[in-house]
């Protein structure tokens, strides 16, 4: 699953308003990698397994369709010195008509599996953002970057101010998946000291 390009900016508006309101000073960076922290949780894990088990088999469909296309069109032209013409012409119309319906079906499926992609990222997404709103303030980190996100303008960044992973435990913590093994897990430590985020000049 990929992250929607929406969900990312208004996630750091709203942790940059948070930390404003509170009169927090831009002080203590941290960066996070906001579609690697929701995939890796539970939530996101079994929410990857659900899309591929129900999308399985249309996806299945479509590449018997595809083989069985393939296969007149390996029969247009491996025939095309012992078939009629009127044969060609038939098996033609029927390859370009297959054609243009597979398109139709796979643009289908691409729009309903990004369709429940982001509802599935608009969900989990909100809850990290409380998980990570709490790990901020309780921190004192006042500015997260998402190096997920290609118009993230972080260029370059410390690994030691990376809090993906804690940020992936403290969801799992507050978010337990009904039937998972319930194996105590020690909340992670606040980040260490942390310069800066540099860019490249």
């Amino acid at each position: 699953m990929k992250i929607t390009s929406v969900f990312v900016p208004a996630m750091m508006m709203a942790l940059a308003g948070l930390a404003s309101a509170q009169g927090a000073p831009v002080s203590k960076p941290a960066t996070i990698n906001v579609q690697k922290a929701i995939m890796l949780t539970k939530d996101g894990e079994k929410a990857s397994a659900d899309l591929q088990a129900k999308f399985a088999p249309r996806r299945d469909a479509l590449e018997k369709k595809q083989a069985d296309m393939a296969a007149k069109e390996d029969q247009l032209k491996k025939g095309a010195a012992t078939m009629s013409q009127e044969a060609q012409a038939r098996l033609a119309r029927e390859i370009d008509a297959d054609q243009k319906a597979l398109q139709r079906e796979k643009e289908d499926f691409d729009a309903d599996v990004q369709t429940e992609e982001n509802k599935v990222m608009q969900e989990l997404g909100g809850r990290l953002m409380e998980v990570l709103g709490k790990y901020a303030n309780q921190n004192g980190i006042s500015l997260v970057m998402d190096t997920s996100n290609q118009q993230s303008p972080v260029i370059w960044a410390d690994t030691s101010i990376d809090i993906t992973a804690d940020i992936i435990k403290l969801y799992d913590l507050a978010h337990p998946v009904a039937g998972a093994a319930t194996t105590p897990t020690a909340a992670p430590k606040p980040p260490a000291a942390a310069a800066p985020v540099t860019k490249k000049q």
